[in-house]
């Protein structure tokens, strides 16, 4: 029986973050879930018993658990299990990959995984005949990396009764060639054309998905995240019911916010389902407070919403602004009443346009609501118009930064910056901008759309170059600091996530903590990305350790 002065757990030898800048000389006592003790170390080794487990950091740095704003676990897991090719850098390569998960699963009815770079095919739309080549006789069903857009063969648009006279569905697009036949992309709500008939997951694969994903997530030190779909969109399966079974039998050992899918073919008529929904599946660690509204696509096929219309090859303005795929006059209202309720709102927003339209509804609802503690926040925010930088801290809207995407590689510069021109160009991804002009920053990684691993993001958020990488920094202007990365990632997400007793290591808090291998601040931040987490820890227990791995 443990003396009741004594810790469970105590941290000692190496810097600690207390609540944002590391201290030395600190240890931290944890007693039962709880952070007991944050003090000189002489003090808190007075309550080291003979039971209390003693973690020397021998310099290595202890910090709050990371946390995921905005992060898809359960299609993550379910990938891995499938044609996985987030590996495949070319073409040649992906083709490769493609061809070997056929080989090596003759009796599956249909070739399904994804996670394709889209730099990898001239324009980043392959085609059909590549795939029919590899697999002519199954269909195949294949997202590319940011999951608006997926390839198909000759045998799913068969299936799906797709040909040239089938019409683009209002929230997205069939690519044709210049015969007008289907070229075997489909854009953004295009996808469910084909998406649907593919055969869904089990319970069971859904609940190995999200223990596999929980793993992942806790070797990289995260401890809490925000599901960004609950739901069931584009061929992707519900995972809720997943998180309600590893909540009530305990296997759920992280803290999840699932974040309700808002039916974008629907209006305010869903809202009695949602909360029927919220009520039922808020268990234990998971609680789906919040709805997810995903206001327009992404700008590398042209659907992100834009207030100026998008460029062509030759930089001349298109008609295209983009897509908003919720009804811009109506989005207020449905805020509003949201807000009212209690839900959180959770805004996909890329383009200026779908920022604009995120903030004018929050500021419609405090307008109509007062002051509510409900928390909304925009996630991605590629492009954000100057005058909008202010209204996040004015209105009390987080904005969650996806820190891996404000970088140059292919996909920004072939696919990106020649349609946005120098002007929207220079309004990417911008951190700093935010920061001066007193938002929140919460962080998440959209995973599986790029790394999970949170360590990346901060080395990018901090250099604006991506790890390994030694080309021009992105905006180096937009750069934020080291204390400022690791806050979105820590505070700033557990504000987002509403789990006030977490995101600093302080008296009281719950233990949710993490100790890296080495302390960051005491290399180049060109180094940032060398960090690797070594233990982790969720309400004091020990969720992974790197010697055990």
């Amino acid at each position: 029986m443990r003396t009741p002065h004594h810790a469970d757990l105590v941290f000692t030898g190496g810097p600690v973050l207390v609540p944002a800048t590391p201290a030395t000389g600190v240890a931290v006592a944890v007693t039962g879930d709880r952070i007991s003790a944050v003090g000189e170390a002489h003090d808190v080794h007075g309550l080291i018993g003979p039971k209390t487990e003693v973690v020397d950091l021998a310099g290595r740095l202890l910090l709050p658990g990371f946390q995921d704003a905005h992060v898809h676990p359960v299609p993550a897991g379910l990938e891995l299990t499938q044609c996985d090719l987030t590996g495949a850098k070319t073409a040649a390569d992906t083709l490769a990959a493609v061809r070997a998960y056929a080989a090596a699963h003759p009796d599956r009815e249909w070739i399904t995984g994804g996670g394709w770079s889209m730099e990898a095919f001239d324009g980043g739309t392959p085609t059909k005949d590549l795939l029919d080549a590899i697999v002519p006789d199954r269909p195949a069903y294949l997202p590319n990396r940011d999951h608006h857009g997926a390839w198909v063969n000759s045998r799913a648009l068969a299936l799906a009764g797709i040909t040239r006279d089938t019409p683009d569905p209002s929230d997205g697009r069939i690519e044709r060639d210049a015969s007008g036949e289907p070229t075997g992309m489909l854009q953004e709500g295009a996808m469910q054309l084909v998406g649907r008939l593919t055969p869904p997951s089990t319970h069971a694969d859904r609940l190995a998905a999200l223990l596999h994903a929980q793993r992942t997530l806790h070797a990289l030190g995260i401890t809490a995240w925000q599901d960004a779909l609950v739901g069931t969109f584009l061929g992707m399966d519900d995972p809720s019911d997943a998180y309600l079974a590893a909540a009530r039998d305990g296997s759920l050992t992280a803290r999840v916010v699932g974040a309700l899918w808002w039916d974008r073919a629907r209006g305010a008529e869903q809202i009695p389902d949602l909360l029927e929904r919220r009520d039922a599946l808020s268990h234990g660690r998971f609680r789906a407070g919040t709805v997810k509204m995903m206001l327009d696509g992404v700008a590398e096929n042209g659907t992100a919403a834009l207030l100026d219309p998008y460029l062509d090859r030759c930089g001349c303005a298109t008609a295209n602004r983009g897509t908003s795929f919720i009804d811009r006059a109506r989005l207020p209202r449905y805020v509003t009443e949201l807000d009212a309720l209690d839900f959180q709102v959770h805004f996909h927003a890329l383009g200026d346009r779908a920022v604009r339209d995120a903030l004018d509804a929050v500021e419609a609802a405090r307008g109509a609501n007062g002051p509510t503690d409900t928390r909304p926040h925009l996630a991605h925010l590629q492009v954000v118009h100057p005058d909008d930088i202010p209204r996040f801290a004015a209105l009390g809207a987080t904005a969650t930064i996806q820190p891996l995407w404000a970088a140059h590689e292919p996909q920004m510069d072939d696919l990106t910056i020649p349609f946005l021109g120098p002007e929207r160009t220079a309004r990417q991804y911008p951190f700093g901008d935010l920061l001066r002009a007193g938002a929140t920053l919460a962080a998440g990684s959209d995973w599986p759309v790029s790394s999970p691993d949170p360590i990346e993001g901060i080395h990018v958020a901090v250099n604006r170059v991506l790890p390994g990488g030694t080309g021009p920094v992105f905006l180096p202007g937009q750069r934020i600091g080291l204390n400022t990365a690791l806050t979105a990632y820590t505070a700033g997400s557990a504000h987002v996530n509403h789990l006030d007793d977490t995101g600093s290591v302080r008296t009281g808090a719950l233990a949710d903590l993490v100790v890296l291998d080495r302390d960051p601040y005491a290399g180049p931040p060109e180094a940032i990305a060398e960090t690797r987490v070594a233990l982790t820890y969720v309400g004091g227990e020990r969720v992974y350790a790197a010697d055990d791995a």
